[in-house]
């Protein structure tokens, strides 16, 4: 493993274009494009694209074409997961994916940070950091879950809400930023 990848691994600044991490992405983008333009008839085809694509998969998971993300093996899915059409999962960082969660329309699960110093950000300089969504929770159409951000188990956000802090198990969030507006029973 080169140093760069190593670097976007623990959560470093990293330079995205390197040799080593440019073939990943390209794996990551061939798959996703095959996993697009398998059919809805295309059953075992479409499981066994997904399975290569998703580093950890659990089992019944179902993923709606189109969907995209830039590696794929650092996602983690687990059992009776539901990710509806227009999925994007940037990866340079680990999401994770509690079971029985439901994910809506267009949802974004996005890890790469970049720098806020022009030169170093025109120079390509990023980083990642890690999205973890709970188990049984339900992500409304065009949720955007900013990098870093934890989703606790059995959560609720609201449709076109974005989500750049924590939220905790058992809640209802809405708006931009989300902001709790009520425990669940």
């Amino acid at each position: 493993m080169g140093e760069n990848k190593e670097r976007m691994l623990a959560g470093d600044w990293y330079l995205p274009d390197d040799e080593e991490l440019g073939a990943e992405s390209v794996r990551g983008r061939e798959l996703c494009e095959r996993y697009n333009a398998t059919g809805v008839r295309q059953a075992a085809e479409r499981e066994k694209v997904l399975g290569e694509l998703i580093g950890s998969l659990g089992e019944g998971v179902r993923v709606r074409a189109p969907f995209q993300c830039d590696f794929g093996t650092y996602i983690t899915l687990g059992d009776g997961v539901f990710v509806n059409f227009g999925g994007v999962f940037l990866d340079t960082a680990p999401i994770t994916v509690g079971a029985h969660t439901q994910i809506g329309p267009n949802v974004q699960l996005l890890t790469p940070t970049h720098e806020l110093d022009h030169d170093r950000r025109r120079e390509g300089w990023e980083k990642g950091e890690p999205v973890t969504i709970g188990s049984n929770v339900w992500l409304g159409g065009g949720v955007i879950v900013c990098p870093g951000v934890t989703i606790g188990d059995d959560t609720v956000v609201g449709a076109g809400s974005v989500v750049t802090k924590d939220l905790p198990a058992g809640v209802l969030a809405v708006g931009n930023p989300a902001r709790v507006i009520r425990e669940l029973g």
